[in-house]
């Protein structure tokens, strides 16, 4: 009776999260067929956000957010996937569950937009005063860059997003498939299962730590759409 789907998802993995559109054509009442796009961000496992609150040395100064220390690039993805749900059984005809296996393949394209810091510097005109200066790191400014005792938080996400660099990759995901409910004509499914992102480079998220050009994460995602 229904020939197409249509969902938006919203996932979690274990590096950060992912917004997504998927469009399935139903081929058989246990095979649908799709194709998915989604966006999201993948942090470096060893990312920690410092909290400045923390630091006796900085608490007299004002406006100051949190920052993640040795972070030189954020990385964003956006990815284009075809793949197939294949259902184990037939769903239940009330409070039933669906169980399936789902997995899907295509392309990514990595985002790299440069992590600026306000870091303290002498005032030019006035080198009593200190102000805060947005920057990002580099070979010259590494000693500040690096230094928690200069760094008065970060800017905001706004800032750097003129100087995005792309990085080609693929992708693949594979999960276990968990749709519900008594109506049909409703699609709500929880996916749950493995994703990789291989990048044509190593990706610089972090200036101090070992960066890779793969990623190979948990995931999380849940699914609401309608069929027709």
């Amino acid at each position: 009776l229904f020939k197409e789907e249509k969902s938006f998802k919203l996932a979690l993995h274990t590096n950060g999260f992912q917004l997504g559109y998927r469009k399935g054509e139903i081929k058989k009442y246990y095979l649908t067929n799709f194709y998915q796009v989604e966006f999201g961000n993948i942090r470096h496992p060893r990312e920690f956000r410092q909290s400045l609150r923390s630091q006796t040395l900085l608490r007299s100064l004002t406006n100051v957010s949190g920052y993640t220390y040795g972070k030189q690039n954020a990385l964003m993805a956006l990815r284009a996937m075809a793949g197939q749900t294949y259902y184990l059984g037939e769903k239940a005809k009330r409070r039933g569950v669906a169980v399936g296996v789902s997995y899907q393949g295509g392309v990514a394209l990595g985002m790299l937009k440069p992590y600026y810091l306000l870091l303290k510097r002498l005032d030019v005109n006035n080198h009593s005063a200190i102000t805060s200066q947005e920057e990002k790191y580099s070979e010259e400014n590494a000693n500040f860059f690096l230094d928690p005792t200069k760094i008065t938080g970060h800017a905001g996400f706004s800032t750097g997003l003129n100087e995005i660099k792309f990085v080609p990759g693929l992708t693949g995901k594979g999960s276990m498939h968990f749709s519900w409910g008594p109506e049909d004509n409703y699609v709500r499914f929880l996916e749950a299962g493995l994703q990789l992102d291989l990048f044509a480079k190593k990706m610089p998220i972090m200036v101090i730590e070992n960066n890779q050009p793969y990623f190979f994460n948990l995931f999380l995602s849940l699914q609401f759409g309608k069929r027709k």
